[in-house]
């Protein structure tokens, strides 16, 4: 049976973990895995038969890190045509009469992408086609996308997946504690993508054990319209007389897992520690169970790269500001190739209330697919909103979506054939949601009857593409009033039609109502009310405009949308504080006292920003640019204050208190990983100014301490050590760093020639831990001082602590911290 009718029906049992029991087989550190297909093929064929022997349904091959980074091209295909070989030998020599499939199993590279590290999307894209393409061509039944720990490398893999074979592909993610990826997305954030690109199942595997992911599972059941599969640890790690062992014990495993499927998952088995005896009790204890039925949840919905924004709980704010027409300084900054007003434009736009924001950066004279890929990744890099791409040139539509780290809102197709075929299979391939004009070859209209056909045209159109229309936002077409006062009555009446009767969701651009008409906002606000009432899902306006927000606030306080009206009464104070000393008190705007104040009559993009709330009070230039990541605009102003200013003044009066207020933020979860990186690269870049006006003999690093930094011998993954070295630099600590896959004696070497008082070691393999336990041992036989901080995604605080080491490290601040204290 093909595997994605068998998953349609079946409770699927996957396989459980491999380099634990390649660990318990002799496997030396630093020994690649996956060249044991090759020199230790029995070993692997053994541990796969007794898996299929065990219940399972789908054995991965051994090839989670068979890529171009670790090895050349001829021995990778080498590697994998052995793996995939071994699991068929596998399948063919094991008992049991349960349905078998061989799934090529894809890891993560162990590197960050740009902007936050070095790795090219495009790069990752074909490291991952590259195991696709061999794997099909040895002839694996589907694939499996695992433990990726960042949504942008997950995007890739299934990129890779599905632009280069048409196998089933099941996705699953490594989340924190917190619920998260590294990276910060929440599992919501990776069902919107995911499906929207068309993986066939999703979920989460390695981590912890079954109890903490409990959450995580939820989450996934709750949103997801695809099977969801479940992989846990066999709980977490910890040393009994000198071995590793886990927590969690075959029939407490299969237990948990159980109430899972009963649950709702549809495909379950086990990582990190789990053995085939784990699988044999998952398999006796769901026997006999039926798998629950798939349900189409519904959601209409976009993401970002840390969440997502559905459509229809609240009316969405899309901010319009990103566009050049009409806007010189911006269209000539674009020109220049200069990012700064419009990443600025983005932040101001956040903090002003936008949920999503419009990127629109079309002007003659600039290769606009080029442009706009640059707009999105910049923005992204600083901005943890959604985006609506913005453009009517199809191939800067799919630079930009190919790009994009999440599930973009593709801003338009029309009822025209052409834009249609041009737009649908974007969407299709990329996932997104898609704004539809209510127009086609014959133009706008008048009617609401011709308006309403369009859109049941645009309906049928896309389901022939699989897009179902949960994915379609209509756009009814605000029209000037000024030159016809009846068709802003058509645009509602249309609109209403479309959410109501159609059942989807719609959008407008606000202020084009308003054209040629003065005192704008008045226009706008009271358009923006009347659509608000009549089923607006998402306006595209200016949240700087305060008509408009004043509108939006009091729209969703009258309507239910604001418990105990806090969001209104939180922005009244606000709008109190900016109009005194005439405006009165949000107490008494709440109380029906006082009156309406006027705002300016400029042109319609021109605004007042709100009131601020890009950090501390007090705030300076350099901290904002810091906090924010932008990294130009840091270097800039730091060149301009190193005119008048001691060079280490500016770093203690704005660059550490900026790396402190970012750091803060990440300590409570209100920050993400990505954002403290682009505030350190930001910080970095004020640095290198600052080092040329430093004496000739001073680094700037001050008194602070020597460190020295490692991955552990056997672990070639250096995503945590060199996020860590990154911080630790800008604290202005001087930072050795000895790489990846470094031997224990190395580390004590240079730990005892210099004296060395902190060393910081990572292991994100669960086949290192012995290697990390001896190398911190040596360190304490031979450099009794040091200070030791270890961190990784294997270890956990009890671990850290029964293997010797000073101090677990829970994220990279949480190493600068333990650094500070020593």
């Amino acid at each position: 049976m093909n595997f994605r009718e068998f998953l349609k029906e079946h409770i699927v049992y996957l396989d459980g973990g491999m380099g634990t029991l390649l660990q318990k087989e002799g496997i030396p550190p630093g020994e690649h895995p996956e060249r044991w297909n090759i020199s230790h093929p029995q070993v692997i064929q053994r541990i796969q038969r007794e898996y299929f022997e065990a219940g399972s349904n789908v054995v991965n091959t051994c090839t989670f890190g068979a890529n171009r980074l670790k090895f050349g091209a001829e021995e990778m295909e080498a590697i994998i045509r052995a793996a995939v070989e071994n699991a068929v030998i596998a399948r063919d020599t094991s008992e049991g009469e349960q349905e078998k499939y061989i799934a090529l199993d894809i890891g993560p590279t162990g590197k960050m992408l740009k902007p936050y590290g070095d790795f090219d999307f495009e790069e990752a894209v074909e490291t991952f086609a590259e195991m696709v393409r061999l794997g099909v061509k040895y002839g694996v039944d589907l694939i499996t996308v695992e433990t990726m720990n960042d949504s942008y490398e997950t995007k890739a893999a299934l990129l890779a997946v599905k632009e280069n074979s048409d196998l089933p592909v099941i996705v699953t993610n490594a989340y924190g504690e917190d619920g998260k990826l590294m990276t910060g997305a929440d599992p919501e954030a990776m069902v919107a993508m995911l499906e929207g690109m068309g993986a066939d199942a999703i979920g989460c595997n390695c981590s912890f054990g079954p109890e903490q992911l409990k959450p995580v599972v939820k989450k996934l059941l709750e949103c997801a319209s695809v099977p969801v599969v479940v992989k846990p640890n066999a709980g977490l790690p910890k040393v009994v007389q000198g071995e590793t062992v886990y927590d969690v014990e075959a029939a407490d495993f299969a237990e948990a897992l159980g109430d899972m499927v009963k649950a709702g998952v549809r495909a379950v088995g086990g990582c990190c520690g789990t053995t085939p005896k784990y699988i044999e009790a998952l398999v006796r204890n769901i026997a006999g169970a039926k798998p629950a039925s798939l349900t189409e949840k519904g959601i209409t919905w976009l993401s970002s790269y840390t969440h997502s924004v559905k459509f229809g709980a609240e009316p969405l704010l899309i901010g319009e500001r990103i566009n050049p027409t009409g806007k010189k300084l911006l269209k000539a900054s674009l020109l220049n190739g200069d990012f700064n007003q419009l990443l600025n434009e983005a932040i101001s736009q956040q903090e002003e209330g936008a949920h999503i924001l419009d990127i629109n950066v079309g002007t003659p004279g600039i290769d606009e697919a080029d442009v706009l890929r640059e707009a999105v990744c910049r923005v992204q890099a600083i901005v943890d909103l959604p985006l609506q791409i913005d453009t009517a040139n199809l191939k800067a539509m799919e630079t930009a979506l190919r790009r994009y780290n999440g599930k973009a809102l593709i801003n338009s197709v029309t009822g025209k054939k052409e834009s249609m075929e041009g737009i649908f299979p974007l969407v299709k391939k990329y996932g997104g949601l898609v704004v539809c004009l209510t127009l086609d070859e014959d133009g706008i209209p008048e009617t609401v009857e011709g308006r309403v056909a369009i859109a049941e045209k645009i309906i049928e159109t896309a389901a022939k593409y699989g897009i179902d229309k949960k994915e379609l936002v209509f756009d009814t077409l605000a029209l000037t009033v000024s030159a016809d006062q009846k068709s802003p009555a058509v645009t509602l009446s249309a609109l209403e039609h479309i959410r109501k009767e159609l059942g989807c969701h719609t959008s407008l651009g606000v202020s084009n109502v308003s054209f040629g008409l003065p005192y704008r906002e008045a226009v706008n606000s009271t358009f923006f009310t009347m659509a608000l009432e009549r089923g607006l899902s998402a306006a595209i306006m200016n949240p700087g405009a305060k008509d408009m927000m004043k509108a939006y606030y009091g729209f969703k306080a009258l309507r239910g949308m604001d418990e105990n009206c806090e969001s209104y009464v939180e922005k009244a104070k606000a709008w109190a504080d900016e109009e005194a000393p005439s405006a009165v008190s949000a107490a008494g705007m709440c109380s029906g006292e006082g009156k309406g104040s006027a705002s300016s009559m400029g042109v319609q993009g021109e605004h007042k920003p709100a009131v601020r709330k890009s950090g501390e009070e007090g705030e300076s230039r350099l901290q904002r640019a810091i906090v924010k990541g932008l990294k130009e605009e840091a270097s800039e102003i730091t060149a301009e204050l190193i005119k008048e200013a001691e060079p280490m003044g500016i770093v203690h009066r704005d660059i550490i208190p900026a790396l402190d207020i970012v750091g803060k933020g990440f300590e409570e979860k209100t920050v993400f990983l990505p954002q403290l990186l682009m505030s350190a690269e930001a910080a970095k870049s004020a640095f290198e100014v600052i080092k040329a006006y430093m004496p000739a003999k001073s680094d700037g690093k001050g008194d602070k301490p020597k460190v020295v930094v490692a991955t552990v011998h056997g672990d070639v993954h250096d995503i945590g050590k060199n996020i860590v070295k990154l911080l630790l630099e800008n604290y202005g600590f001087d930072v050795t760093d000895l790489g990846k896959d470094v031997p224990p004696q190395v580390i004590v070497d240079k730990v005892v020639s210099e004296k060395i008082p902190i060393v910081g070691l990572s292991a994100l393999m669960t086949t290192t831990l012995p290697a990390m336990e001896e190398t911190i041992k040596l360190l304490k036989e031979g450099a009794p001082w040091c200070r030791i901080v270890v961190g990784g995604a294997v270890l956990t605080r009890s671990y850290a602590g029964e293997i010797g080491a000073d101090r677990y490290a829970a994220d990279a601040m949480e190493t600068v911290r333990f650094a500070e204290e020593n």
